[in-house]
């Protein structure tokens, strides 16, 4: 791989950019941030939005920035306030769609599309199958059936404007030249659209979009001038050094994400030629099991979510496992693993949400097959099976295989262990079926047939969303054995790291990735760092947890309509457990709003698209009646205060384990401080940045932390000032990965540097309750490399060699050690 980024970030800092919090407010907190000790503030997506867009992924004009966010003059505004705090920034980048915007006039090559078909010059942006050429597009946006539109006048000519449009309601429409005259019934049938029920999209829907949302329309960036045109004004910002770096969304839903990859490298290297280096890129990847990224792909790594994974790990007990699992069967009566969880929602999701891609897939099959008389004899139906059966059965987002080169080992591996459960599922006679559909995926079928790359990539495309939306945002909603471990990129019956897995994956990453991204919490996290901090403590109290759910049920059971189920109540109690604050438990409006959408995307009681009202209405009723039960709050309350201390050890130390181990750490909106927030849009509540300053100017002043909120911003802060001042301990050729010998597996030590000459050591404590219950640190060592070290946070010196964990952690449960 030729890929050598011109600029490493020391740390970045995620700022949500939106109409509530403009580049203006971000450059506010330029000095701030400096003083916080990053390098680079992180911003969402900054290119042009949907009107009121809260999170920036819906891009609807490449050329501008964000307008509500204060456009170019803001951002100019932003760029110029960190630069003079000594700052840069990197920005967020969605090349795989733009939004089907309302009104559709907004995005103007959709327009273009939607008026001209495939004479728009920018017929070649969306990725639409024009096999129906007269009405190729399906706009399904309608509340009733077309007919019943049309009947009751709600569809009407507008021509109040610029130019003459059909309106239906909100939603505008261009009319196709030469169809202005005709009968409105006539006119509507002949447009480069199809309006269509709302219900339509998920069986007939004719272009690519982002997993399910069919608001979100794929754009082919694989096609040269649709990069060029999507990406100039990101390229023109880097160039000028108004951002030196780009985190890239959903790489997974791209024709080619290494193509794409190579050819953003080569343009940000253009500046200083083909030696010189390129922006640091990240992409945003899950990766499962025992999954690594591609050699090939010319980027820095990820965005951390394997980090993440691996973090929270560490301070979760492997031994709390099977009581939890009893105790999850005790009260819900589901004995089925996980596994089946999933293996049932990805198949609902194939069979029903993803329905079109599937259709698509089946209708390349036999056409392929059809026009090549060795493959014929294989019928649409089998296709379906075979197709439906290998995606439910794939356990990653994508095999990595490209048209036109051998499939890598690693794909092969990926499609023949899935199409070997496939055949377990399948009757005999589709066996034959299924064969040609994994020669086909992989490449294996020599033709001329334009349809088999076709085919080759598309399968790719549908594997990410059958992931995504069958695991992340349905199978973990559905089973809550310990809800801190269903999070993107997770794995709910992975449970526990050990130091000795978590030293090989930290020493891989400074050897293969060592400049990607670690993260702890993003825009995308079910849960906060904190919350699945303090709910990680729970397997260390797997009897008190029994017990006091047991008790909780008891004393709410006047709250308990017939409708709700047990499982929904677990995940309230764990809700309530791990958002607790310092004022007591979680705001109904905020509980409430997380339950709907928990319950919901769950789509076993209750849908977005089909709510039942009895049963969201129990919810409710459960949720507000024991937010109001004074004898209920106050046995939970005391349950927290009895885990608080391991909470305490749990939440600094994955912050401090993230902050220090290889990659660029990325500290999310306010969670420099403790931080209990659910899932998008919870996570995106204001943070008040004048009292983490005020908190941040007392601790350099000299005071001591008051509460947890300031021992994790000391933490923070000092960790990330070493990063910034100690560049060559964390960042550079020299910046090694070193596990630090230690005599108590409940202290993770490691050291970063020169593997001869160290520069910095960090001590964190795991697993608190079994270190008491096993009597302590006692006269346990570490092997400090020799020297004199200095404990960043607390300012204690101590000497190399074999040195007592008590004393090096003897005021808090983290220690930040510098050579002195």
């Amino acid at each position: 791989m030729t890929y050598r980024p011109t600029v490493v970030p020391a740390s970045t800092y995620r700022l949500q950019v939106q109409p509530a919090f403009t580049f203006d407010d971000a450059a506010a907190q330029a000095g701030y941030l400096a003083a916080l000790g990053v390098s680079h503030a992180y911003l969402s997506p900054v290119l042009a939005p949907a009107k009121g867009s809260q999170h920036g992924y819906d891009v609807v004009d490449h050329s501008h920035l964000n307008p509500e966010a204060g456009g170019r003059e803001g951002f100019q505004r932003l760029v110029a306030a960190l630069r003079a705090a000594g700052l840069a920034a990197v920005a967020d980048v969605v090349p795989n769609h733009m939004a089907v915007p309302t009104p559709a006039s907004d995005n103007a090559q959709l327009w273009s599309v939607l008026k001209e078909g495939p004479d728009s010059p920018f017929a070649s942006w969306f990725d639409v199958d024009w096999s129906v050429p007269d009405r190729a597009i399906l706009m399904a946006v309608l509340g009733r059936r077309i007919g019943q539109v049309l009947a009751d006048g709600e569809l009407a000519l507008d021509d109040s404007g610029d130019e003459l449009v059909l309106r239906y309601y909100d939603h505008v429409f261009p009319v196709r030249p030469g169809t202005e005259d005709l009968p409105l019934a006539q006119l509507v049938d002949r447009q480069w659209y199809r309006l269509a029920h709302w219900r339509v999209a998920d069986e007939e829907l004719n272009y690519r979009r982002f997993f399910d949302v069919d608001t979100l329309a794929a754009i082919r960036v694989e096609d040269p001038e649709v990069f060029d045109a999507s990406h100039a004004l990101l390229l023109e910002l880097l160039r000028a050094g108004d951002l030196q770096g780009l985190r890239i969304d959903h790489p997974d839903g791209l024709a080619d994400p290494r193509g794409y990859l190579r050819r953003l490298a080569a343009a940000t290297r253009a500046a200083d030629g083909e030696d010189g280096g390129s922006a640091w890129v990240v992409v945003e990847k899950i990766l499962e099991g025992d999954e690594t990224l591609p050699q090939d792909w010319e980027c820095a790594g990820t965005t951390g979510y394997d980090a993440l994974q691996r973090i929270g790990g560490l301070f979760l007990d492997s031994a709390g496992a099977e009581p939890l699992s009893a105790q999850y069967a005790a009260v819900t009566g589901e004995t089925r693993p996980f596994s089946a969880i999933v293996d049932e929602a990805k198949r609902e999701v194939v069979e029903h949400g993803l329905y079109a891609e599937v259709h698509r897939l089946v209708e390349l099959l036999a056409g392929i097959c059809h026009d090549h008389v060795d493959l014929r004899d294989h019928t649409r139906r089998g296709f379906h099976e075979s197709v439906v059966e290998l995606l439910v059965a794939v356990e990653q987002y994508r095999a990595y295989v490209v048209p036109g080169e051998p499939a890598p080992a690693d794909a092969i591996e990926v499609l023949d262990e899935a199409a070997e459960l496939a055949r377990h599922r399948l009757p005999a006679e589709r066996h034959d079926t299924l064969a040609v559909v994994v020669d086909l995926a992989l490449g294996r079928v020599a033709t001329e047939d334009e349809r088999t790359a076709e085919f080759v990539v598309r399968f790719q495309q549908t594997c990410g969303p059958v992931m995504a939306k069958g695991i992340e945002d349905t199978a973990f909603y559905r089973w809550f054995r310990l809800s801190s471990l269903n999070e993107v990129g997770g794995d709910p019956t992975r449970f526990g790291t050990s130091p000795e897995e978590f030293h090989s994956f930290a020493a891989k990453l400074s050897r293969e990735w060592p400049a990607t991204m670690t993260t702890l919490s993003t825009h995308d996290t079910k849960r906060s760092e904190d919350v699945r901090a303090r709910l990680s403590t729970l397997s260390e109290f797997t009897d008190e947890w029994a017990a006091a759910v047991a008790s909780w049920r008891d004393l709410a059971t006047g709250h308990r309509a017939a409708e709700l189920d047990a499982r929904t109540e677990l995940l309230i109690w764990q809700t309530l457990v791990g958002t607790w604050g310092r004022s007591g438990p979680i705001a109904p409006e905020r509980l409430l709003a997380y339950l709907q959408k928990a319950t919901r995307e769950a789509k076993d009681h209750t849908t977005w698209t089909a709510p039942d009202e009895a049963y969201e209405a129990a919810v409710e009723r459960f949720a507000t009646g024991v937010l109001g039960d004074e004898a209920v709050l106050a046995a939970v309350g005391e349950f927290v205060e009895l885990i608080a201390p391991a909470a305490r050890t749990a939440v600094l130390g994955q912050k401090f384990v993230q902050l220090t181990m290889p990659g660029v750490p990325d500290v999310y909106q306010g969670t420099e401080v403790v931080d209990l927030s659910l899932v998008d849009p919870d996570n995106r509540r204001p943070v008040d940045y004048d009292d983490r300053a005020r908190r941040l100017t007392a601790l350099d002043a000299g005071s001591g932390p008051a509460d947890l909120d300031d021992e994790k911003l000391l933490v923070v802060s000092r960790t990330l000032r070493a990063r910034r001042d100690h560049p060559e301990a964390f960042t550079g050729p020299a910046a090694a990965y070193s596990p630090v010998p230690s005599t108590n597996g409940n202290a993770v030590a490691f050291a970063r540097g020169p593997v001869d000459d160290p520069r910095v050591v960090a001590v964190a404590t795991r697993l608190p309750v079994s270190l008491e219950r096993l009597g302590g640190w006692g006269e346990h060592t570490l092997t400090l490399p020799e020297g004199t070290w200095r404990n960043a946070f607390t300012g204690a010196e101590l000497p190399g060699g074999a040195t007592r964990i008590a004393e090096v952690l003897a005021e808090l449960p983290v220690a930040l050690l510098l050579r002195a």
